[in-house]
C-alpha cells in the first residue's frame, strides 16, 4: 500500500463516510442546517436528495450526530418493503415490543413518542434511500407524520434519497406526502475550486504535509468525476496507486 511512501497515516480516500473527515462544501452545510433547523422548528418533514455518491449517507450521519442528545433518533439505513417491516424497525428502534400484534404495533410507537415529547426529546425518524420505497410505505410515512398533539408533532421525519424521490412525489397519488415536506434541500457535484480544496483536506486529515496532486491533476479529476465525491475518491486513490508503483514521490 501506498501510505508509508506518501507519509500517510491512514487511507485518505475511503469509500466508508466518515465524519471526521467532514469538509463543509455549501450544499454539504446547508443540507445539514436545513435538516438541524427544521427539526428544532417542528417542522415535521424534511427532504433531502442527491444523486448517487454525492454524500446523502454522509449527510445523514452528520444529521444524526448534531441531532443527538436533543432528539430520540430512530435511524433507518435500510429501506422497508412493506408497512409492517416499516412498524417494526421504528418499534424495535424506540424499544417497543415489536413482536405486537399491526393492529396494536402503531398505538405503541405512538405512546413511545408522546413518551419521548413529555421528556423534551421528541422522535425523529432518518430514512436513507427512501426513493426504493413502495407507495404503500410513503404513505404511511405521511401518516406517521399526522401523530400530533394539540401544541407538536409527535414523529418528525428526514427523506434522505436520490433525485428518482423527486419524480415520484411528483405523481398525483403522492400529493398529500409532497404538501407535508415542509423544508428541501440537494447535494450537488462539487465545483472545481472545491474539488481541489477538498482532495487537499483528505490528505491533510490524513497526515500530507506537502501537496500530491498538480493543480493539473486535480482538474483532470474533477473533470472525470464530474464532481461527484465518490468518483474523486475513486480517482484519486488509482492515482496514488499508480504512482506509488512507479516510484514517483507525488
Amino acid at each position: 500500500m501506498y501510505l508509508t511512501h506518501f507519509g500517510l497515516e491512514a487511507a485518505p480516500f475511503s469509500l466508508t463516510p466518515d465524519t471526521r473527515c467532514f469538509f463543509g462544501v455549501r450544499s454539504h452545510v446547508d443540507a445539514v442546517n436545513t435538516c438541524v433547523s427544521a427539526m428544532a422548528m417542528g417542522e415535521g418533514l424534511v427532504k433531502v436528495t442527491g444523486e448517487v455518491g454525492t454524500g446523502k449517507t454522509l449527510v445523514c450521519r452528520m444529521v444524526l450526530n448534531a441531532l443527538g442528545g436533543r432528539f430520540t433518533l430512530v435511524f433507518l439505513p435500510n429501506p422497508a418493503h412493506s408497512v409492517a417491516s416499516l412498524h417494526r424497525m421504528i418499534a424495535s428502534e424506540l424499544g417497543v415490543d415489536d413482536s405486537l400484534a399491526e393492529d396494536r404495533l402503531l398505538g405503541a410507537i405512538q405512546q413511545a413518542a408522546i413518551s419521548a415529547a413529555a421528556n423534551e426529546k421528541p422522535v425523529v425518524i432518518l430514512c436513507d434511500e427512501a426513493q426504493t420505497l413502495p407507495d404503500s410505505v410513503l404513505e404511511a410515512i405521511r401518516l406517521l407524520g399526522n401523530l400530533e398533539t394539540e401544541q407538536r408533532k409527535l414523529i418528525q421525519l428526514i427523506m434522505f434519497g436520490q433525485p428518482e424521490l423527486d419524480a415520484r412525489l411528483l405523481q398525483h397519488s403522492m400529493r398529500q406526502l409532497l404538501q407535508r415536506i415542509g423544508f428541501s434541500a440537494e447535494l450537488t457535484p462539487l465545483s472545481y475550486a472545491e474539488t481541489a480544496a477538498y482532495i487537499e483536506h483528505r490528505l491533510a486529515e490524513q497526515g500530507a504535509t506537502s501537496p500530491l496532486f498538480s493543480a493539473w491533476a486535480k482538474r483532470r479529476i474533477w473533470m472525470a468525476s464530474q464532481g461527484i465525491p465518490r468518483l474523486i475518491h475513486q480517482l484519486c486513490h488509482k492515482a496514488l496507486l499508480l504512482s506509488f508503483g512507479q516510484g514517483n514521490a507525488g
